[in-house]
């Protein structure tokens, strides 16, 4: 029969998934079109990587394409590059972030436990939770400037006062949180995480390198072993194409974590692409310094002109247009400029989150949003 002929198949007639992912609403994000244009939606690197790295990447042998990944030194060169009295074992490779947040709820989460957050705060820790039938309790920052809430956190986290109270399975916290920026010093994390052993301290610390903060300078994983940091080259050294990530905690985590990932999922361009990356430290660094440069500018033209803002930390922030966001967001791409709603996000809803870039394209951005908002005559 032709295919394009067979009748099409009802719900009851197919395989039956389990009833977390048939009600499941999978995390997405509007990633295609976006070549040509000045990237500002997914708080991307928005130079490209270090010179060493498309050097080292065109210099695969062809006949290296045929052969499995292999990971030998790359655990090493993670610890070379953090400079921290850890082994090799307590760093756990995963293709992208996205993909080590995945297999901790895979190795951690199960049906009718808790996973404890805070919100708004990164869209993909949900559906991760929603897939292995975990309830969430996500904890809302203050308002008017988005202060983490950390005395509500530690109540559901520790249950005192609170009458039939369990333990989360999972505290995930976005350290400086995606999207509001916010931070939270290191000591309160790890008074959590030594407070409530039982549970999973998960610190997702992607966007540390552009406001510090992190725990790991502190970190004691013997005495905490329930803590978990997650790092990524891909805000900071331009490889989010490449996808590579880290989880770096006690041995046995990350072993755990590491059972419920295949055998190659990490591929050789993004192992390549990660040494070169490493070794290049200057060239990251020279870039978070640009980035915090041209944030500094636009936050000088945001309070000139008595715009709406909010930039804490991270390298994005957001604004908060006078006319219609969407009209704001569609007349940004128009002039070429992807910008990320934040529409029906819990207290930030009407704001849009502007990643940050070099001073130039920070220029560039300012002339388009404040001529579409009437702050500047039109050309």
């Amino acid at each position: 029969m032709d295919p394009q002929q067979r009748p099409d198949l009802s719900a009851s007639q197919l395989p039956h998934p389990r009833p977390e992912v048939e009600n499941l609403k999978a995390y997405s994000a509007p990633l295609e079109g976006r070549r040509g244009l000045l990237r500002l939606d997914f708080n991307e690197n928005t130079v490209g990587p270090s010179p060493r790295v498309v050097e080292a990447i065109r210099a695969i042998p062809a006949d290296h394409y045929a052969i499995y990944p292999e990971y030998d030194g790359l655990r090493e060169a993670v610890l070379a590059n953090l400079a921290l009295p850890l082994e090799p074992s307590q760093i756990g490779l995963f293709n992208g972030v996205d993909a080590a947040i995945h297999a901790i709820f895979h190795a951690y989460g199960d049906r009718g436990e808790t996973l404890l957050t805070t919100s708004p705060t990164f869209g993909y820790y949900t559906p991760c939770a929603q897939m292995q039938g975990m309830a969430i309790k996500a904890i809302p920052y203050r308002l008017p400037d988005f202060a983490f809430p950390l005395e509500e956190l530690r109540t559901a986290l520790l249950g005192e006062g609170v009458s039939g109270w369990r333990a989360p399975r999972i505290l995930l916290i976005c350290n400086p949180n995606n999207p509001t920026g916010t931070r939270l010093a290191p000591e309160p994390i790890l008074e959590l995480a030594a407070a409530a052993p039982g549970t999973l301290v998960v610190v997702d610390e992607l966007y540390e390198a552009f406001t510090g903060d992190s725990v790991l300078p502190l970190a004691d994983f013997a005495a905490t072993p329930n803590l978990l940091v997650l790092r990524s080259l891909a805000k900071t050294a331009g490889l989010a194409g490449l996808r590579i990530g880290f989880a770096i905690g006690a041995a046995a985590v990350v072993d755990r974590i590491a059972r419920v990932t295949g055998p190659y999922d990490i591929n050789s361009f993004a192992v390549t692409a990660a040494h070169a990356a490493l070794e290049d430290q200057p060239y990251t660094d020279a870039y978070v310094a640009e980035v915090l440069q041209a944030r500094a500018w636009l936050v000088d033209q945001l309070q000139a002109a008595g715009v709406r803002h909010h930039a804490a930390g991270g390298n994005y922030l957001l604004v908060w247009p006078r006319q219609a966001p969407a009209d704001v967001d569609a007349a940004l791409r128009r002039a070429g400029i992807l910008v990320r709603s934040m529409a029906g996000k819990p207290l930030i809803d009407g704001s849009l989150r502007v990643s940050l870039g070099t001073t130039a394209q920070m220029q560039q951005f300012w002339q388009a949003y404040a001529r579409i908002e009437g702050l500047l005559p039109p050309v």
